[in-house]
């Protein structure tokens, strides 16, 4: 399986970018979610990331496509009302793209619009979404089986979940608050690469 951090938008530039670097051999990719920044600052972020040696096949820009194009980001992560993949993978379809769902429906269309793979969450309750009940994982599964592209987990994931996620068929995790969120982000993503990795 693989794992996917996904920042927080809860700390500095600097502070950000030397928890990524700390982390970047730990994880599969790195998804760039920092709605409260400025371009400026995630410009800024980016250069810290090349200069921590950071391989920017790892980095997943959420939203920002003209980010992502400018500095050769290969990987565009769109929200469900983001742009339309369909649109993003005709006009640039060297781009990897994801697309976050909610439902099987959702998940087909966006197979159907060309993505490269979905997220799906969230699946266990988390501090992320306080207050809403999370979505489980018997759609995952179903998710997992009828698309023909990977499918990732989030929300409320930690390693001893891990397992049954894996069962669904997902192709991996994606883990917010859990690395980022974490005293030691470094412990953090290492227990949860290590599992992600174990074979079954």
């Amino acid at each position: 399986m693989k794992l996917i951090a996904i920042t927080d938008d809860q700390h500095s530039v600097v502070d950000l970018a030397n928890s990524i670097i700390q982390i970047k051999d730990m994880v599969d990719y790195v998804h760039i979610r920092e709605k409260r920044k400025t371009t400026s600052e995630i410009v800024a972020l980016l250069q810290l990331l090349k200069a921590g040696n950071v391989s920017h096949e790892k980095i997943v820009i959420n939203d920002r496509l003209d980010i992502g194009l400018l500095h050769d980001i290969p990987n565009i992560h769109l929200p469900g009302n983001g742009l339309p993949a369909k649109t993003v993978k005709e006009r640039y379809p060297q781009i990897r793209v994801g697309r976050s769902v909610h439902s099987l429906k959702e998940a087909k269309q966006a197979e159907r619009d060309g993505a490269d793979y979905v997220l799906y969450g969230h699946c266990f309750e988390t501090n992320c979404k306080q207050g809403k009940p999370p979505n489980g994982l018997e759609v995952l599964s179903k998710i997992a089986n009828e698309l023909q592209i990977p499918v990732y987990a989030i929300g409320g994931i930690n390693p001893d979940r891990v397992d049954v996620v894996r069962n669904t068929g997902a192709a991996g995790i994606a883990v917010m608050s859990g690395i980022f969120a974490s005293c030691d982000p470094v412990a953090s993503a290492r227990n949860l690469f290590e599992k992600c990795k174990e074979e079954r």
